[in-house]
């Protein structure tokens, strides 16, 4: 890949240069470039000369020499036949090697004498290519002359892409030439290189290379002689008459080949220009800033920030397509602008009280300005700030002694800010319009209502959504009529849309459209209603109630027909649509949110763990119903988003319910009917009915979603703020100013680094930075502690008196360093001779100084230097200038940490966008000397962030620049030498100085302006428009006449009063407030400032108005140095410290960090000891700090700690604990902490229990399903119990993904948890010995049970329904006979399901079965086997059959204690394993409720149901109960009557008397 020049305009600059010359030889490498776009004009070539065309034809151009020699060369015909060969040899080479075989081409050497090439060219010289076929003469072509926008193309040598399609053009055209055949091999010799050149050439000198291509030469002469006069060559004419018999003479085809000659240019000449766009990676050319966007930015008059959509900084920054604002568009733009600017104006214009409220016409009037000088006349911020402020401020000629900042240099960013989007809202309100106009409709209420209430982005969404709701449609259904004799138009290919039609669409297109106009009025009415005070719109009111209006409606079809109740709901439906997409009416819902909306947060189930009370969200962790207006000001809401996105909370934005019932009233007061009468009143309550759900489904739902965009938008808006205040901290400050230099003065730096500062290893590094910001020297050392190297380092400070030594390092140790330094700089106290340096030695923030060490930049600049060294240099630059250092940055910038905490939650783009402001600002504030600029590289990246340039208008201007020689010598040279255009002029030059001589001498002669003087203006900030203004003010106060300085430079007054020794008093003499009058009376300019600033710019010529230098505090170099803040080192916490020394009365410490610590004698241990007995020397102890010391000045930092055993076992959470906001949840705090410390007490008490038995696993009990999966059915695991140490718990495997968990009971556990108890009981009945009698007896048992019922014939695989599907299609193809079969109850593990189907007209009804080691249990009855099972089943089913029957009862009801399909079960028999919601992590009692342990099995009445015998039999399975018709179970899932005769056996009896005390249902079991 090509390396990109730096240069984007050198390619327009080189193709329009006519200086190029046609063809330049070269060497070696590749050409010049030279002129792409010469072109001719067709009308003036001559029509009748074959041979011009045919010239033009082939592409060539005829140098003027050949031309000359053209006049003196052979005929016509000697021409054409020496073209005719050239030509030949050109299409040999080109195509007749492609298609002709190596014999072919050897008869023709050996025939013709002609030398066919076969791959043997290696480098090739650039030709030129034209756009149009060029003219064979000087004389005839047309020369494009360079515009002014191309001076900056001096430099550059960007390859002519275009050429790559033309590179054999030399070849061909040097066949066009008349020159000698000589001339012509000296050109091809020049143009090709053989291989057999390259494969001896590299032991070769240049002699010898030379002498062979001359005798290659000599060859080829020899050659084209024998081939032009064949008898000298030793061929007689017999042989060519023979050859010519045999070969022809070449001319019988000489037709065909003109033609080939033509298609093969026309082919050539529309082949697409290529440009570097088409060679070169994207990401190179965007890089390098040379895309067609970047060439528009250069070109066009406007700020190139102006012009960006987002901050030049960016590395992805994109064009900016919106229009300008009009002079119409003002008086809108400013009532839009001054509610957004801040709350503060608000305050203090807006409100009555306010302590501005009489100014605020004045700042409308401001506001109106700043937008036309922004946006209109396109002025940067900083030239608005500067030269204008007087537009901004208050300005009363009557009153100029009162001054007002109407707009702070803030504020005046956000009103730029502010009218950027209001610009944005315009273009969609334009948008919004041509929609309106493309549906062809006349609404009123969108002309007069919506489209005036237009102020926001969201209600133009709105506005076209309720457009397209309301019109889209129609627009659809339009018939377009087109007449026979119509052009028939081309329909576009559409892709085929999915069909999305909501059921608002699809209730509007029927009946029930009109059926809701009988709601008596239109929704834009009901909004008039709801926005005015009073209801301007009413309803007419239907004479039926609603549901009998609806009547009216239904379909006479009865199978088409819907409910009256249900035609109401969807007329309901279209209204509330309606009314929700109002976008009046969205925008009264957003203000309400905008005011009184409350925050809450929860955490989830991760959260609840995760976030603890150390974690940063635990602030937030159960915030409730905080107000948003307290939100937007904080990076809170943002973290709450993160926290979000993390899966750790889930955020809520309500309505305080007082708030909302407010709202709600005021829409049913717009939308209701006055009327009192019982039809109104049915009325009001349906459109109750609508304004809820108008509220629920759509207003609240959108306005949710506004709130938390708005919100966080608000948020990141501060925060950005916040960074870019901190970075005006930082570089808004003057250079480090030593004793001696007058402020503004860059000074002399010596910069130190001890790197980690390990003794034996690390060397210090030193670098001297002269005033101009060079390296002057650069050396190391390896201590300052023996003699040698301290005389060396005082030798250094002899030589270069640097006004200040700056220090910085990576480790506590730079602190001895410094004290190193400082000792130095004394001098030996033994030697009092010796000179004393009072030199200060500081500290400077070195963020930028890490960052550049490691740069690309860094490596450019300094590539001999040691990356400590390059870090000192970033040390030294950083002291001379802040600002500097940071502009180099570039988009790196946003690396910097300005908040540690939140700047990670602001969008880079944005925080680019402050940060780049900032600079903005303080480079207008400082000035950029444009002759250092266009020389001095480093400082060169101030330039971009002048008012009205950026980067790429920079990298022009610095080119123009050097194109010159590099020095301007006055402001007038931007616009005489075409280096910036008016309005960049404007904005750029007062903020670009020109430095002048000490003395200035300006030209006397006033008729000389014309040449390049200086101009000691130049070096001000007054601005080139204020020249006069200066002039005057400087004749006034040497109290001149125009005659005095008639012959004289204008500006020889402003050198003079700058030179005079009482300049100060002679201006102060001057009254300022009636010159400014005087102006504004006379030409209504507004001066009052500027003319201060003159003053002062006269006075001290861009004198320093910055803060005094910043250095860090012992905070700031203690965290640089060791990265501890003051919440790692806050007093309280525990830290780990090394014992370093011992002492009698201490012990020296040292953190991990590398801070020095001490622990006193008395806070060793909580009784006096001496320290030798308690710690040793190189042992880790725990500490708890006490105090922090930090004493910058004598490079002490160190911590005080006590380890007594008291402090440190009591912990630092408290100084650790997160503090938790105002507005907090404590209810949910409590109940969740309750929560979390169940299940830490469950894990504590789950102890890890060693079992020796080979079915033994410590696992819970999903992994004992995940292993028993892969095992075979009746396997068992068994496992650790976690209803405690005394109880253990088994899963056996039932059938594929079915488990059963049995709790087994240790009455004499071993409280160790290392054997097993000697009695194991299940169920309070099965008792066991040990593990194997429990595996066998007991589980295998039921294992066996289950293979067999499994076995039988009535079992059937799969679900129940499958077996249900079964029942029902055997009973319909044997009407006659009624089925029964069995299946597993996947529900409960350890159970079968019993379902039969009496007849085909009765439902499928299921019975429970249950397994236990010696029976199975229908219901309560056992049975030993399975035919056993079945008799009990058809007995039962006999006996409910009979009794039934005799009671009258409705027949195929499901019996007491029977299940219909999809039943849930009672929870007294909650499904035992882990599909129980009872007693989550517990095994339950498969015998039993899972409760206390029941005599009887699942703890079931013992009387039967109504009817039934009282006998075993008619024992209910209370789990399988089916309510009877219009009962209403009761809560629980219990029957609503118990069965007769008392209370049943194993049932508790409240629960008992609870049931007895119900109604029986009718109709019931």
């Amino acid at each position: 890949m090509a390396t990109l020049p730096d240069d984007p305009m050198a390619t327009n600059r080189e193709e329009d240069d006519p200086m190029q010359g046609p063809v330049q030889e070269e060497e070696e490498g590749e050409g010049e470039p030279v002129g792409a776009n010469a072109s001719d004009d067709s009308s003036e070539e001559p029509e009748d000369d074959e041979e011009e065309e045919r010239r033009i034809r082939e592409g060539f151009i005829v140098d003027e020499d050949e031309d000359e020699n053209e006049s003196e060369s052979d005929d016509d015909a000697e021409r054409k036949k020496r073209r005719k060969r050239r030509k030949k040899r050109h299409r040999e080479h080109k195509s007749d090697e492609e298609v002709l075989e190596e014999d072919d081409l050897e008869l023709l050497e050996e025939n013709t004498g002609a030398s066919f090439s076969r791959n043997r060219l290696t480098r090739l010289r650039r030709a030129r290519d034209s756009e149009s076929p060029p003219a064979p003469s000087r004389k005839q072509r047309t020369v494009i002359e360079s515009s002014d926008d191309d001076l900056d193309n001096d430099d550059i040598d960007l390859p002519q892409i275009q050429d790559i399609q033309n590179i054999w053009d030399d070849e061909r055209g040097a066949g066009g030439r008349d020159d000698d055949d000589d001339a012509d091999l000296d050109d091809m010799d020049n143009f090709i290189e053989y291989e057999d050149e390259d494969e001896g050439g590299a032991g070769m000198d240049e002699d010898t290379r030379e002498e062979r291509r001359r005798e290659r030469r000599r060859l080829e002469k020899a050659r084209r002689k024998a081939m032009g006069r064949p008898e000298l060559a030793g061929i007689d004419a017999t042989a060519w008459d023979e050859i010519h018999e045999v070969f022809g003479d070449g001319h019988e085809y000489d037709w065909a080949l003109v033609d080939d000659e033509e298609t093969a240019f026309d082919e050539e000449q529309a082949k697409p220009d290529m440009k570097y766009q088409d060679v070169f990676e994207p990401s190179e050319i965007r890089a390098r800033m040379l895309t067609e966007d970047d060439d528009l930015i250069r070109a066009q008059d406007i700020p190139e920030r102006m012009q960006l959509a987002n901050s030049a900084l960016s590395p992805s920054a994109t064009i900016s397509l919106h229009k300008s604002l009009t002079e119409n568009d003002l008086d809108d733009a400013a009532s839009w602008v001054i509610t957004r600017i801040s709350t503060r104006k608000e305050r203090d214009f807006f409100r009555p009280d306010g302590q501005y409220h009489r100014y605020l016409p004045d700042l409308v009037q401001a506001i109106s300005y700043a937008l036309r000088f922004l946006f209109i006349l396109e002025f940067e911020v900083p030239y608005i700030w500067n030269h204008k402020r007087d537009y901004i401020s208050y300005f009363n000629p009557q009153d100029m002694r009162t001054r007002i900042e109407l707009l702070s240099l803030d504020e005046l960013w956000r009103v730029y800010s502010v009218g950027q989007k209001f610009r944005s809202l315009m273009e969609r309100r334009q948008a919004l319009d041509a929609l309106y106009s493309r549906f062809g409709v006349q609404d009123e209420y969108f002309d007069n209502e919506v489209r005036k209430r237009v102020e926001s982005v969201e209600t133009v969404a709105d506005a076209t959504e309720w457009l397209g709701m309301k019109y889209r449609e129609d627009q659809k259904n339009k018939i377009v009529f087109q007449f026979h004799d119509d052009e028939e138009q081309a329909e576009p290919k559409k892709r085929k849309l999915p069909s999305r039609i909501s059921a608002y669409e699809l209730a509007k297109k029927s009946v029930v459209s009109k059926l809701a106009q009988g709601f008596g009025i239109q929704p834009h009415e009901v909004v008039l209603n709801f926005i005015s005070a009073n209801n301007s719109h009413f309803i007419e009111e239907p004479e039926l109630n609603p549901l009998a209006y609806a009547e009216q409606f239904v379909d006479p079809d009865p199978a088409k027909a819907l409910p009256a109740d249900q035609l109401l709901a969807r007329a309901r439906m279209i209204i509330a649509t309606e009314l929700g997409k109002d976008p009046l009416l969205r925008q009264e819902m957003r203000n309400v949110f905008k005011t009184d909306a409350l925050v809450s947060a929860s955490p989830t189930d991760r959260g609840k763990s995760k976030i603890d009370e150390h974690h940063p969200y635990f602030n937030f962790k159960y915030l409730m119903n905080k107000r948003v207006t307290d939100m937007h000001r904080s990076a809170q809401f943002l973290h709450i988003l993160a926290a979000e996105s993390e899966h750790l909370m889930t955020v809520s934005i309500t309505l305080p319910a007082e708030v909302k019932a407010a709202f709600e009233r005021r829409l049913n007061d717009a939308f209701a009917s006055d009327s009192f009468s019982d039809t109104a009143r049915a009325w009001n309550e349906e459109r109750s009915r609508v304004v809820q759900e108008t509220l629920e489904q759509h207003l609240i739902p959108i306005a949710i979603k506004w709130t938390r965009e708005w919100l966080r938008e608000e948020a990141e808006d501060y925060l950005a703020e916040q960074c870019a205040q901190s970075l005006r901290d930082r570089t808004d400050v003057a250079p480090f100013e030593p004793r001696g230099l007058r402020p503004g003065e860059t000074p002399t730096v010596l910069a130190m680094s001890w790197g980690k500062g390990e003794p034996h290893k690390d060397v210090i590094s030193l670098v001297f930075m002269d005033e101009a910001g060079r390296l002057r020297e650069h050396t190391k050392l390896d201590n300052l502690v023996d003699t040698e190297m301290r005389e060396e380092f005082r030798d250094i400070i002899q030589r270069r008196k640097p006004d200040v030594i700056v220090l910085g390092g990576f480790s506590i140790a730079t602190s001895k360093l410094s004290q190193r330094v400082k000792e130095a700089l004394k001098g030996p106290t033994e030697d009092s001779s010796s000179e004393s340096y009072d030199i200060p030695v500081i500290y400077v923030f070195d963020e930028v100084a890490r960052m550049y060490q490691h740069s690309h930049r860094a490596a450019e600049e300094f590539s001999a230097l040691s990356p400590l060294a390059k870090y000192c240099v970033g040390l030294a630059r950083y002291a001379q200038s802040p600002l500097n250092e940071y502009a180099a940055l570039g988009a790196d910038i946003a690396a910097i940490s300005f908040d540690e905490d939140n700047q990670q939650l602001i969008p880079k783009e944005k925080l680019l966008s402050a940060l780049e402001r900032v600079l903005v600002d303080v480079t207008s504030k400082v000035g950029v000397d444009i002759n250092r600029a266009v020389t001095d590289s480093y400082y060169q990246h101030l330039l971009p962030f002048v008012c009205g340039l950026g980067p790429r208008k920079a990298q022009v201007l610095v080119k123009k620049i050097a194109a010159l020689g590099g020095n301007l010598v006055n402001r007038d040279q931007f616009i005489k030498n075409g280096l910036l255009t008016t309005k960049i002029f404007l904005n750029a030059a007062a903020f670009l100085k020109i430095a002048q001589d000490s003395e200035p001498k300006p030209a006397k002669n006033r008729h000389g302006e014309d040449i390049d003087v200086p101009d000691p203006l130049d070096n001000t900030r007054v601005h080139p428009e204020d020249y006069e203004l200066a002039r005057k003010m400087a004749t006034d106060a040497l109290e001149l006449d125009e005659e005095d300085i008639h012959d004289e430079h204008p500006s020889h007054v402003v050198a003079q009063i700058m030179q005079d020794p009482e300049k100060e008093r002679k201006l102060d003499e001057l009254n300022l407030d009636d010159f400014a009058v005087n102006m504004y009376e006379t030409n209504q300019d507004k001066k009052r400032h500027t003319l201060t600033v003159i003053r002062s710019e006269l006075l001290s010529p861009f004198g320093e108005l910055r803060r005094p230098f910043v250095q860090p505090s012992s905070w700031d170099v203690l965290t640089m140095l060791t990265g501890e803040t003051p919440r790692t080192l806050r007093v309280g916490l525990i830290v780990s410290v090394l014992v370093v020394r011992i002492k009698p009365g201490f012990v020296a410490v040292r953190l991990d960090s590398g801070i020095d610590g001490m622990i006193n004698a008395q806070y060793l241990a909580d009784t006096p000891v001496s320290p030798d007995d308690v710690v040793k020397k190189g042992q880790t102890i725990q500490g708890v700090i006490i105090d922090v010391k930090l004493d910058l000045q004598s490079d002490l930092f160190w911590v005080e700690l006590s380890s007594r055993p008291a402090d440190v076992g009591a912990g630092d959470s408290q100084f650790r604990r997160v503090k938790h906001d105002d507005a907090w949840d404590h209810t949910q705090y409590d109940r969740d902490a309750e929560m979390q410390a169940r299940k830490k007490r469950a894990e504590v008490d789950r102890t890890r229990r060693v079992i020796k038995h080979p079915n033994f696993h410590n696992f819970n009990a999903q992994q004992a399903e995940q292993y028993l999966d892969k095992q075979q059915r009746g396997d068992v695991v068994i496992r650790p119990s976690s209803k405690g140490h005394n109880h253990l718990a088994v899963t056996w495997k039932v059938d594929d993904k079915l488990f059963q968990h049995i709790d087994v009971v240790e009455p004499n556990a071993d409280p160790t948890g290392q054997t097993v108890g000697s009695k194991l009981i299940v169920d309070g009945t099965h008792q066991f010995s040990d593990l194997d009698e429990l595996i066998v007896n007991h589980v295998q048992a039921m294992a066996r049970k289950v293979e067999e019922l499994m076995a039988h014939e009535k079992f059937k695989h799969g679900s129940e329904d499958d077996l249900h599907l079964f029942l029902k299609n055997f009973v319909a193809a044997n009407p006659a006979k009624s089925a029964y079969g069995f299946t597993l109850n996947r529900k409960r593990p350890g159970h079968f399901s019993l379902c039969f189907l009496a007849n085909k007209n009765s439902t499928v009804q299921t019975w429970p079965v249950r397994v236990t080691p010696e029976a199975y249990y229908l219901f309560d009855t056992p049975a030993a086997g399975v035919p056993e099972l079945c008799d009990a089943f058809k007995v039962r089913h006999i006996h409910e059959s009979t009794n039934l029957a005799a009671g009258g009862a409705l027949g195929g009801k499901t019996p007491y204690g029977g299940r219909t399909p999809a039943r849930t079960p009672a929870p007294g028999h909650a499904t035992p394993g882990h599909m129980s919601v009872r007693q989550v992590g517990r095994t339950p009692n498969p015998y039993g409720p899972g409760a206390a342990p029941s005599a009887t099995p699942y703890g079931a009445p013992s009387s039967g149901y109504p009817g039934a015998p009282p006998s075993s039999l008619a024992m209910p399975y209370g789990g399988y109960q089916t309510p009877a018709y219009n009962s209403q179970p009761p809560a629980g899932g219990y029957p609503s009557q118990p069965p007769p005769g008392g209370v049943a056996p194993g049932v508790h009896p409240s629960r008992a008397q609870m049931i007895q005390g119900n109604a029986w249902g009718s109709g019931g079991y």
